[in-house]
């Protein structure tokens, strides 16, 4: 026989264990000081053909996975389940160069116009990511951050034997290869102007499945049902003030609705599931039947939402109520908005899925119960009628019919749907009684005649009744009715709607209870088809608590009837085949119900199991902690089990779909009414895929208050495409080429496991033995991987125990280790699954011990902080529960035992349990065995997961834009461009376009946010050219801050700001003293108004919301020519990030007059009557240009000619207009006399401009003169 013996013994030492080795303070640990090592070999020829001739191994590395590069020869990395890589860029094109022309306006005052010239560089290029076929590319980091796919072009090739070439790779170079067998990723003109002009460290989430489960998947229900935009493929913002929005439904890199991306993740991990059924929900408040409203609501009252408003039945967000509060946060999302709800229609029907509509009942009152539980507590036929409603329900009516009604018009309206639920598990209504009917039952047949007049034939019509409910109604004592068969019998009804969620198992804790004693595990698959049709509810149920804890079953029997399928909640093919016959009082009824055996397919409304130890004991329970419903199933211990889901799903797929191999023919008979099967394999509906993708939910707990029940939930988004450890080895050594192996004992799911280079299958698999606590054995020639719970096989004591002639010893020899030489403490580094696949680290440390060494290693693979604590932990104890290790001479009759097998050891004073590590056969056998503690390897208390960090997602909204045709305020802008403020919260700069009548261009990207606001209170005329003090003004902003400075700066030039007027004019005005009066609130003192010649912007009073712009260096001038002076342009503006055509865009159109050329009004009007009558005019030019200096005789004219217009005015008449060369003007007596019919006035009113031959008349100056 070979020799077997572990890994650890003999001279490799240490570096078996893990990969980067197993060091105490530096000093390797052997494999007999630990008590073996992780990964038993077996037998030379074993070993040479699996592991390779080395005795020493080293395995993935867990540092270097994110580092893209270009490496010719670089090993290509296989990826199971889900990680981060980088990758191998193999191909690029020539950077291409882009060149941007724009206008830069003129000179100082107005001069030749200029021109600036930007460049931009892209790229072409392809990245080598693994060895495939990959499901899909999630996440995607650029330099570490997270980089959005939503305006890059790019294609993924996922790696599979039949691809073709890249058609751009093929376009450039001619002749490409098709990389098959190798997922890559192509970006097509990849714009690298934000990384510096140069490709940047790209990183990628990959998901590859490798098990069948996920084809097993046909259906799924779609939720979470509330969520006011959850479903929406728009994607809509909260507005929270002028430049702040946050999302509402986008929550990933790739920009786009929440809804889209999951239902994109949906269609990569379940390929075969092409039936959804989407839950949406209106909420009821009380279990009292008739006091139960039923109604939409949402989750705050006062929430402004853009591009649309929330809207439901007619009801607007002011009308409606709220959700209640949990901990400060809504308990629920609110109901979807109807125009949502129809988008999600039409978006799984765009994509070929069949759609189920499922209106949906949430209990929104304390405890927050099951709607089963909805229930009259007086009069029946009356409580019912109140909660189903009128008959045409009214804008005032909130009841179960109106939710119903509403949702069948507006799928109608949606263009249809495969099917319709008229309802779900209302078990306290539809039990309800009224003598001898079924008041609630009637009030569903009429509730599916009205749906079927709204939808027509082409509509399938249901009700989801519970498990519980579906078969009939047990009053007790023999008494039993059929009570739902007019309904399932109605012409309306087209197939029997069942939430089926009976239990499947009766598992406990140990070895000891009956299920263990007929089956080896709850993950058996033959146990798990075993109890769908057998078990708890079909062959026996517990009369009580008290007999479910002390296994005391009671069969479930029909006496004189021999029915007994009659009482079996899981017996669904008797049921469905035979016809019903009520049992009032317990004696049958002599005719039957008026259900047709046979007549109508079954479908499995919702058919689920829980990820949490023990799910199938009870498939029903969730955890949920605001319920009072909230539970864990029988017997479990609360640690989250993803192979039990898994597990589930196949049992229950391959007994009922008869296209699994291993479905047994029989137990899902053919009708020979309609010709097609009892149980609709196509429509078994798991539950669930939530809309809000993976891994945003269940990381963005700040969000979603329900993100924690992710965990232990019945949720299959982030669990399907895991990596199942039989499925994995499976993998592993196939693509090697060894097949004589058995790994379908082990049962555990590894969220994501990578192989980064060429090494041998046994460096592989030793980071997974020490994880998931398992070995390797050789029975029969065959590799057999197994963890350490096995039972004992055999109990030796002396007597069976070979003994030496010479000695005359007994057959064994105890040795323990020293406690020195064992670790006080293990540390463990691994990948954080949550988050970004950063490296994070657990301890496990003994509370006391004579040792001080630490014991370290890296494990390459994918875990919660839970998963890698639980890891720590018994790594630590293991080694510890090994200290004591056994050599046993066995004799040839024990030649059945292997090494990895289970022995108990009577020792005469105790017995104890351990497990062979090595066999060697020379004559009489000797092997060696550690102690074992199988308890260690168990089921485990339930972990502290670490809570993932918020992972921000950058999501652009529409920014504010201000646009502004200012006068000059320096001297050195351009005197005909606008200016243009714009801010945004987030902020991430705003690219404005231009329509130049050949398309838009790109006028400027704005890097700086502007301070932008609105004024609180109303806003007097004040003096102009001097301090005014009289007048404060307070200010809300949206934007930035302000702050006080002296008033020498003040007269420098600081703190300028505009404000707008009712008729688009601008005050400039300046202030001293800016004071925090509030959150975002200032009080401005100390103002000068009217700056720069807006004296006549000034209102009285300017009312408050006046728009107010702090005109600091954000401020910036737009690119417009001379010549476009007046012209309506069209300009767009939104988020720098993004493409002009993205939704967060806004256009507008605007002309401009380029009022920094107009002139300024003259300042100190004066007239002097002279002795002939005539009257002098004069004034004091002011100009727009270089006004401030004091050297020099007088001003720049700052115009071609000097000119003037005086207007004559009468009140608003104007008598006369007299042109003016100089600053000065006579008014002839006899014009005056032609004007006002004499001299004889003392007063007169003018208006004196300065005109400009750029702009025209400049700001006129009116005075009432004495003369």
């Amino acid at each position: 026989m070979a020799t077997l013996a572990l890994s650890s013994v003999g001279s490799a030492l240490g570096n078996t264990l893990m990969p980067s080795g197993l060091s105490l303070f530096g000093a390797t640990i052997s494999g007999a000081a630990i008590g073996s090592a992780v990964g038993t070999l077996a037998g030379s020829y074993i070993d040479a053909r699996l592991f390779g001739s080395s005795a020493s191994a080293e395995g993935p590395r867990l540092g270097d996975l994110h580092v893209m590069a270009s490496t010719e020869g670089a090993p290509i990395p296989r990826v199971y389940g889900r990680a981060r890589l980088g990758g191998q860029v193999i191909w690029a094109t020539d950077y291409v160069e882009h060149r941007q022309t724009r206008s830069a306006g003129g000179g100082k005052g107005g001069g030749s116009s200029a021109s600036v010239t930007e460049y931009s560089y892209t790229v072409s290029f392809a990245v080598a990511l693994c060895e495939g076929e990959v499901t899909r590319v999630g996440r995607v980091w650029a330099d570490g951050k997270p980089l959005s796919l939503a305006n890059v072009t790019w294609r993924l090739h996922r790696g599979g034997e039949t691809q073709e070439p890249d058609p751009l790779i093929e376009a450039v170079t001619g002749e490409a290869p098709a990389y098959r067998g190798t997922a890559y990723i192509v970006f097509e003109d990849f714009d690298v102007s934000p990384f510096g002009n140069r490709i940047p460290q790209l990183s990628f989430e990959i998901f590859r499945t490798l098990d069948d489960v996920e084809g097993l998947v046909r259906a799924v229900t779609v939720i979470p049902g509330a969520g006011e935009f959850a479903y929406d493929t728009v994607a809509q913002r909260e507005i929270r003030s002028e430049t702040s929005s946050r999302a509402i439904n986008t929550h990933t890199m790739e920009g786009r609705a929440d809804f889209s991306v999951a239902m994109d993740e949906l269609e990569a991990a379940l390929p075969n599931a092409r039936a959804v059924s989407l839950v949406v929900s209106w909420f009821g408040d009380d279990l009292r039947g008739g006091e139960c409203s039923v109604k939409p609501k949402v989750d705050t009252a006062s929430k402004l939402t853009s591009p649309d408003a929330w809207s439901v039945a007619g009801l607007t967000r002011a009308a409606a109520e709220t959700v209640s509060m949990m901990e400060g946060k809504p308990a629920y999302g609110g109901t979807p908005s109807d125009a949502s709800v129809m988008r999600a229609i039409a978006d799984l029907k765009a994509r070929g899925l069949a759609v189920t509509f499922y209106p949906f009942v949430m209990m929104d009152m304390p405890g927050y119960p099951w709607r089963g539980r909805i229930a009259p507590e007086g009069d029946v036929a009356e409580e019912v009628a109140e909660f189903f409603g009128s008959e045409a329900p009214g804008a005032s009516e909130w009841s179960y019919r109106r939710m119903v009604l509403h949702y069948a018009r507006l799928c109608a309206a949606a263009g249809g749907v495969e099917a319709f639920l008229i309802g779900s598990e209302l078990r306290g209504l539809t039990q309800a009684r009224d003598g001898a009917s079924y008041p609630a039952v009637a009030a569903l047949r009429a509730l599916a005649a009205d749906v079927r007049a709204i939808l027509g034939p082409e509509t399938k019509i249901s009700y989801a009744a519970d498990w519980s409910e579906y078969r009939g109604h047990d009053l007790g004592g023999g008494d039993f009715r059929f009570h739902l068969d007019p309904l399932w019998a109605d012409a309306n009804i087209d197939f029997i709607g069942i939430d089926m969620y009976a239990p499947l198992t009766d598992w406990r804790h140990g070895a000891t209870h009956l299920d263990a004693e007929e089956w080896g595990s709850i993950y058996d698959l033959d146990y798990l088809r075993s109890r769908i049709a057998g078990g708890e509810g079909y062959d026996w149920y517990y009369a009580s608590e008290e007999d479910r804890a002390a296994q005391n079953r009671t069969p479930i029997t029909d006496g004189a009837y021999g029915k007994p399928w009659v009482w079996r909640a899981k017996d669904l093919k008797r049921w469905w085949s035979n016809a019903h016959y009520d049992r009032p009082g317990g004696v049958e009824a002599a005719a039957p119900t008026s259900w047709v055996p046979k007549s109508k397919p079954v479908w499995f409304t919702e058919l689920g199991c829980p990820a949490i130890d023990k799910g199938t004991n009870e498939p029903n329970v969730f955890v949920d902690p605001k319920s009072s419903e909230s539970a864990w199933p029988n017997f479990s211990r609360g640690t989250r089990d993803d192979f039990i889901q898994r597990r589930f799903i196949e049992a229950e797929m391959s007994y009922w779909d008869e296209t699994h191999p291993d479905h047994t023919e029989g137990t899902n008979p053919v009708s020979t009414v309609y010709g097609g099967r009892m149980v609709d394999a196509s429509r078994i509906f798991f539950w669930t895929w939530d809309a809000r993708p993976f891994p945003a939910f269940p990381d963005r707990r700040d969000i979603w208050s329900d993100a924690e029940n992710w965990r232990l939930g019945h949720w299959l988004n982030g669990r399907m495409g895991a990596a199942p450890l039989p499925a994995l080895m499976r993998a592993i050594l196939r693509d090697v080429g060894f097949a004589d192996f058995d790994a379908e004992t082990l049962t555990r799911v590894v969220e994501g496991f990578v192989i980064d280079r060429i090494m041998s299958p046994r460096a592989a698999i030793e980071p997974l033995m020490l994880a998931c606590f398992f070995d390797a054995v050789e029975t029969e020639g065959t590799i057999r991987f197994r963890h350490f719970t096995d039972e004992p096989c055999a109990t030796l004591a002396a007597g069976d125990l070979a003994v030496a002639e010479e000695s005359a010893s007994p057959g064994w020899k105890l040795t323990r280790g020293q406690e020195t030489e064992l670790p006080l403490s293990a540390k463990l580094t691994y990948i954080d699954g949550n988050g970004e696949y950063r490296q994070a680290a657990v301890e496990a440390r003994r509370l006391a011990g004579g040792s001080e060494r630490v014991a370290t290693t890296a494990l390459p693979m994918v875990l919660t902080q839970a998963e890698a604590q639980i890891v720590a932990d018994v790594w630590l104890q293991k080694v510890w529960s090994e200290r004591e290790r056994a050599e046993l001479t066995l004799p040839p009759s024990l030649i059945a035992l292997d090494p990895g097998d289970h022995v108990t050891l009577d020792l005469g004073t105790r017995e104890a349990v351990y497990r062979l590590t090595g066999v060697t056969d020379a004559g009489a056998r000797e092997a060696s065995a550690v102690a074992s503690e199988r308890s260690l390897f168990g089921a485990y208390a339930p972990g502290v997961e670490r809570e993932p960090a918020p992972q921000e997602i950058v999501s652009w909204g529409k920014p504010l834009a201000v646009f502004m045709d200012l006068p000059l305020l320096t001297g050195e802008e351009t005197p005909h461009a606008p200016r243009i403020a714009a801010a945004a919260d987030p902020w991430g700069g705003v690219a404005v376009y231009k329509d130049v009548g050949a398309g838009l261009v790109l006028d400027r990207v704005l890097r700086d946010e502007a301070t932008l606001g609105r004024t609180l209170t109303p806003l007097m005329p004040g003096p102009a050219s001097r301090w005014d003090e009289a007048n404060r003004l307070s200010v809300l902003l949206s934007s930035g801050t302000l702050s006080s400075v002296e008033a020498a700066a003040v007269l420098s030039g600081a703190n300028r700001a505009a404000l707008e007027t009712p008729e688009g004019d601008w005050e400039v005005i300046q202030f001293r003293e800016a004071e925090l009066i509030a959150p975002g609130t200032y009080e401005l003192r100390g103002l000068l108004r009217g700056q720069a010649g807006t004296e006549a912007a000034m209102r009285s009073p300017l009312e408050a919301g006046a728009r107010f712009v702090l005109l600091d260096g954000s401020v910036t001038e737009l690119g417009v020519g001379e010549a476009e002076r007046g012209l309506e342009r069209l300009w767009v503006f939104g988020p720098a990030a993004l493409p002009y055509d993205d939704p967060a865009y806004t256009s507008v159109t605007r002309a401009f007059d380029g009022v920094g050329l107009r002139p300024l009004s003259p300042a100190h009007l004066k007239a002097r009557r002279d002795a002939t009558g005539a009257i002098h005019l004069s004034w004091i030019r002011r100009t727009r240009l270089d006004g401030d200096s004091w050297a020099g005789l007088d001003v720049p004219l700052g115009e071609e000619i000097e000119a003037y217009e005086v207007e004559i005015r009468e009140g608003d008449a104007v008598k006369r207009v007299i042109a003016a060369s100089s600053a000065q003007a006579i008014y002839a007596p006899a014009d005056q006399a032609a004007d006002f019919s004499g001299t004889d006035f003392s007063t007169l009113d003018i208006t004196v401009y300065q005109l400009s031959r750029a702009f025209g008349r400049g700001t006129g100056r009116s005075a009432t003169l004495h003369v």
